[in-house]
């Protein structure tokens, strides 16, 4: 049977592939999918339910989230509550949500894995950027999206300017906001002391790109997603194998991919 995975958000754009993953693979096996607009379909041997309490009617061991910024917490607290472990691909949480949702999670003794990102090499953005800003204190983040998309900044921006509190060497030189002449918000908004700039334009669909300077140079390091669900999915079926072996709440795909959880 391997491990039993219910899908929240089974029919979204990353839920559809991550469904036929999960029931390719082996070791995995699909115990409940979450829709509300599928609701009584059959999907991948089960039916569709239209809320993830239901849906857990059915034994599950890790619950993945792919739905959207305002259901993801309540999912994450039910599917503790039902003792699974979980894995959040969906943004929109704050970093006081998962305070939150850690604390939980060990009350529970289940393990959570979040990412902004799950795709490999985006991970490894923010890995290299992180071990950048070791070494080079001024940094900001750019995200770009398409205009569509609600939530500012992208789950990959936020985590990634959350990460660089405690990462940063030090302090940025740059001039403070109340020091500024003109609109202070130009200068984006500040994510746990780093500033993030949020583009929203037709044509894109998801980058991320960390800018860092030091005197006399300048060093650019930006993941660029294809338009395509393929990259986020290899990444979350790692995330479901590796969530039973954790007690807490692991932010960030690249903590898994070099085992510093």
């Amino acid at each position: 049977m391997g491990i039993r995975v219910c899908i929240a958000g089974a029919t979204g754009w990353v839920g559809r592939e991550l469904v036929s993953a999960v029931m390719a693979a082996p070791d995995l096996s699909l115990s409940g999918a979450v829709a509300r607009g599928a609701a009584g379909a059959a999907l991948g041997g089960v039916i569709v339910a239209p809320t993830l309490g239901e849906a857990l009617g059915a034994p599950s061991d890790v619950v993945v989230d792919y739905t959207k910024p305002d259901a993801v917490k309540a999912h994450v607290l039910t599917a503790l509550a039902h003792g699974c472990h979980v894995v959040i691909g969906t943004s929109g949480l704050t970093a006081e949500d998962y305070a939150e949702i850690d604390e939980a999670a060990r009350r529970a003794g289940r393990g959570v894995v979040a990412a902004g990102n799950f795709s490999v090499t985006a991970a490894l953005m923010q890995r290299f950027t992180l071990i950048a800003a070791a070494f080079v204190p001024d940094v900001e983040v750019i995200d770009y999206a398409g205009a569509s998309r609600p939530d500012v900044p992208s789950g990959t921006a936020r985590e990634l300017a959350e990460r660089l509190e405690s990462a940063r060497c030090g302090l940025g030189t740059a001039r403070p906001i109340d020091g500024l002449h003109g609109p202070a918000n130009v200068r984006g908004a500040s994510v746990r002391g780093t500033r993030v700039h949020s583009l929203r334009l037709p044509g894109y669909v998801l980058s991320c790109e960390a800018v860092l300077g030091l005197s006399g140079e300048r060093l650019t390091i930006r993941h660029d997603a294809g338009s395509g669900a393929e990259p986020y999915v290899a990444g979350t079926l790692l995330a479901i194998r590796r969530a039973p072996d954790v007690t807490g709440l692991v932010r960030g795909m690249d903590r898994l991919m070099f085992g510093d959880f």
